[in-house]
């Protein structure tokens, strides 16, 4: 009977030995506890827990991708988009991620569904659809400010889409053709000034050279003849035409 007796306290020994056994990756930290209160954090490797006396809470310190849900965002100009993102974070205080809040994964994927309505909400449509980089910055620096008590770093924020329904997108379709018809205008336009300017200075340099103009007058008659046309009217300079003209209002 008492050698019985002794297997079965030598075999309850063994079991309590094997259990207190914890062997821990090289990403992984142990927050021990000790009746209840935090004692150390181990790891990784191998470490001893003793049984009904320290609890271990083993905790990832890889990053970890969060997908945040598609959010019902109002931007500042009053237009209703869809948004989701993406966050990298990971945890640096174990003891921290542990103690100071319930559910470390949780509590950051709800920080960040409102910390994004909240950001996005102060900015206008265009923002989001073109100043990309900076609404991630701001999201991430929130993020991270509000998380450090924690234990957890946020690396970095990605906004994935920004999802319109088709009466906005068909006004976005409607000024973007509007704004291409504008600036075909204004360089119409610009060009028509650069031609006028262009033309006052050849005006300018002929006034100075009338034997420039004499020289335009032979180059048009040569085109004009080069035409094949059945009539031709030949315009005549104005410095043959003004001693004329002097000359008959001399006679009156």
């Amino acid at each position: 009977m008492t050698a019985y007796l002794a297997y079965i306290i030598t075999g309850f020994f063994i079991v309590l030995l094997f259990s207190a056994i914890r062997i821990l990756r090289e990403y992984e930290r142990g927050v021990i506890f000790m009746l209840g209160r935090f004692w150390k954090v181990k790891g990784p490797g191998l470490i001893i827990v003793i049984p009904l006396i320290q609890e271990m809470v083993r905790v990832d310190l890889r990053t970890i991708v969060m997908d945040v849900p598609t959010q019902d965002v109002i931007s500042r100009d009053n237009v209703s988009v869809k948004v989701n993102a993406v966050i990298y974070f990971r945890v640096l205080d174990p003891e921290a991620a542990i103690i100071n809040v319930e559910n470390y994964y949780e509590a950051t994927s709800q920080l960040a569904q409102t910390t994004l309505r909240s950001v996005l909400g102060q900015h206008e449509l265009d923002d989001m659809l073109s100043a990309r980089d900076k609404l991630n910055v701001d999201i991430q620096t929130i993020l991270d400010q509000q998380t450090d008590a924690w234990g957890i770093k946020v690396a970095n924020v990605e906004l994935k889409h920004v999802d319109l329904d088709e009466t906005m997108i068909r006004a976005m379709a409607k000024q973007a053709e509007a704004e291409r018809g504008r600036r075909a205008k204004v360089i119409h336009a610009e060009g028509e000034m650069q031609a006028s300017e262009k033309l006052r200075e050849a005006a300018h340099m002929l006034a100075k050279e009338p034997q420039a103009m004499q020289l335009r007058y032979l180059q048009t008659l040569t085109e004009i003849a080069g035409d094949k046309n059945s009539t031709i009217v030949f315009p005549l300079p104005m410095d043959v035409i003004e001693p004329l003209m002097r000359k008959l209002k001399g006679k009156e």
